[in-house]
């Protein structure tokens, strides 16, 4: 089935920058609607971001509009986001998703198969 690899975490201080990204492989991965979710200590999973397969749809959360950039390569199998002027509330884990051909700026779970392992992203003040 799909498998999903995160890299690209860290640790920053405020005001910097990370690249995430995002690589699917196996046979069953085809044109699904791509994203991102956060979950930081005590709090439940929050969408951040997805991302339709042509590209022709795009949302944000509210928190990270402005600041953050989704992007996908399909001829890399890659999903990518650009997060620019971090700050401390975005510390949390990120999570890789991808669904079927339709996703939504609800960010429900329910539009998601496949979820990778979650790479920690921490933002010192």
């Amino acid at each position: 089935q799909v498998q999903l690899a995160e890299s690209g975490g860290g640790s920053v201080q405020a005001g910097g920058s990370l690249r995430l990204s995002c690589l699917a492989s196996g046979p069953a991965y085809d044109r699904y609607c791509m994203g991102w979710f956060r979950q930081a200590p005590g709090k439940e999973r929050e969408g951040v971001a997805a991302i339709t397969y042509g590209g022709g749809a795009i949302y944000y959360a509210d928190s990270v509009r402005g600041r953050f950039i989704i992007s996908r390569d399909n001829g890399k199998n890659t999903l990518s986001l650009q997060m620019d002027s971090l700050i401390p509330e975005d510390t949390a884990m990120y999570y890789c998703t991808a669904g079927g051909p339709e996703c939504s700026g609800a960010f429900a779970t329910s539009e998601y198969n496949y979820w990778g392992q979650g790479i920690q992203v921490t933002v010192s003040s």
